[in-house]
C-alpha cells in the first residue's frame, strides 16, 4: 500500500493507468500516454520519468528508515517498452501483467493476488489507480466479460 500511495502521488497525475501488478522482486504498470505523459518541467525534465525517479527514490528511502538500512533498493533500472494497441500488443501485455502471479505460482487464481488491478476489473474491489472507463473502450471488453475474457487468454500468454 506505501508504494501503491506513492504511485498515486508521483505517476498518477502524468498518465493514465491501465493496469498494474506488484510481485515480490518487481513491478509492472501499463500505462497509456496522454497529453501530460511528454510534459516537461521548467528544466526541460519529462514529468514521467522524473515521477518514477521520485517514486523509486523515496520508496527506498522510507523502506530503509523502516528497516534501518541504507544504500539502493532497486538493482536494476526501469524498463519502458513501447507496445502498440493495433496489433493487441497492448491487450497482451495487460493481460500478461495480471497473470504475473500466477505464472510465478504465487498463487493459484489471478483474484488471489491482492497487489494487482485484477481483482478491481473483476470488481472484488473498487480501485481507484486505473482508469478502467478508457481500459474497457481501448480494448472492447467490459466488466461483464473482463473475467471469461483473461482466463480464456491464459493459455497463450503463459
Amino acid at each position: 500500500m506505501y508504494f501503491l500511495r506513492k504511485v498515486k502521488k508521483y505517476i498518477y497525475p502524468y498518465c493514465d493507468i491501465l493496469s498494474y501488478c506488484l510481485m515480490p522482486n518487481h513491478f509492472h504498470f501499463l500505462i497509456y500516454a496522454n497529453p501530460k505523459t511528454v510534459a516537461k518541467d521548467d528544466k526541460g525534465k519529462n514529468l514521467l520519468s522524473e515521477g518514477f525517479r521520485h517514486l523509486l527514490s523515496s520508496y527506498a528511502k522510507g523502506i530503509n528508515v523502516q528497516y534501518n538500512r541504507t544504500g539502493s533498493l532497486f538493482t536494476q533500472n526501469t524498463h519502458c517498452k513501447n507496445v502498440d494497441s493495433k496489433i493487441n500488443q497492448a491487450l497482451t501485455c495487460f493481460m500478461y501483467i495480471h497473470q504475473n502471479p500466477l505464472r510465478a505460482k504465487l498463487v493459484t487464481k489471478m483474484e488471489d493476488w491482492i497487489f494487482s488491478s485484477f481483482r478491481d476489473y473483476c470488481g472484488l474491489r473498487k480501485g481507484t489507480l486505473c482508469n478502467k472507463e478508457l481500459t474497457f473502450e481501448l480494448f472492447d471488453f467490459s466488466k461483464e466479460n473482463f473475467y471469461s475474457l483473461s482466463h480464456e487468454l491464459i493459455p497463450r500468454i503463459i
